[in-house]
């Protein structure tokens, strides 16, 4: 009896694969139902300046409920809750090192008594030092290790069981295409982000039978903010840095249509697929070629 239950379920796989593939065919050509964020109070770590300031106005202009700020500068912070709160939308701010994970649990208490649960956690805090490991200071790879990967931990540990509860919400990772793809003089950034990546992976998985409960990983290509500020590669028109308003809107949009992992652009699939494809030699010759080998050479972003 076991033994046929086994073949059957081994006869089903394959139309099972299939019925997936032809799902994400069919969601790229027909518009899906979308959440709607009228009820969600949306936090932000990192909120103040790039891309989070970026999101936290999409989020305003696609109807959230509150849209919360976390981060470490108040100046920052403080303008940006008051430009969407201009907008009509309720918006708060608190300071917060998501890197200190005593200050995450106590903000997260506060907030909580303040504003109300959170329903949409979108982790975007980052760092970066733009340094090689023989130059770079170990107070420097730890504070990247702390905000960029486990301070992912304590935020979500600090918002994710009221969600389960609640059975309503979201965990959204801003990461990037380095946590697949390395390149030499940021090895703090992009071993972090390769961390942030298995999280989000493993945490994926463990949330499938979570009803209402889902996981956006959103990674993009080099973006245009003052983080990689002089960060040069080969082929500036045919590689040009994203916009961080794309990426924001991005983000929103696989919010509200619950999709898991998204890749900006769209063709570094691509580099993904060669990664696996081809031998170290030729991936070598690749980054020296489209420029990704030096680029960090004139790095002089803010960290």
């Amino acid at each position: 009896m076991m033994e046929m239950k086994v073949l059957g379920c081994a006869l089903l796989f394959p139309l099972q694969i299939f019925f997936c593939l032809l799902r994400a065919i069919v969601r790229l050509f027909t518009r899906q139902k979308r959440r709607d964020l009228g009820t969600d109070v949306v936090l932000i770590t990192g909120g103040g300046r790039g891309i989070g300031r970026h999101l936290a106005k999409e989020f305003a202009k696609q109807g959230a409920r509150k849209v919360i700020l976390w981060g470490r500068t108040e100046k920052c912070l403080k303008e940006t809750c008051e430009e969407i709160s201009m907008t009509g939308t309720e918006c708060h701010y608190f300071v917060c090192d998501v890197g200190n994970r005593e200050e995450v649990y106590q903000q997260a208490k506060v907030l909580r008594e303040k504003v109300g649960d959170v329903t949409i956690l979108v982790n975007n805090a980052a760092v970066v030092h733009g340094k090689t490991l023989m130059d770079s200071d170990d107070d420097a790879l730890l504070k990247t290790q702390h905000i960029n990967t486990l301070g992912q931990f304590w935020t979500t540990k600090a918002f994710l069981p009221r969600m389960l509860e609640l059975c309503n919400g979201h965990v959204v990772c801003i990461n990037s295409i380095l946590s697949l793809s390395s390149i030499p003089g940021a090895i703090d950034y992009c071993t972090s982000k390769a961390s942030s990546y298995a999280f989000m992976e493993s945490l994926t998985l463990g949330l499938l039978d979570c009803p209402g409960v889902g996981c956006s990983t959103v990674l993009p290509f080099h973006t245009d903010t003052e983080m990689f500020q002089g960060m040069r590669v080969r082929f500036p028109k045919l590689f040009p840095p994203l916009n961080p308003e794309m990426v924001a809107e991005r983000t929103v949009e696989a919010v509200r249509t619950n999709t898991a992992f998204v890749v900006l652009p769209w063709t570094m699939h691509f580099l993904v697929i060669l990664k696996s494809l081809l031998p170290q030699a030729a991936l070598e010759e690749i980054h020296k070629f489209s420029g990704s080998y030096t680029c960090m050479n004139t790095f002089k972003g803010r960290t």
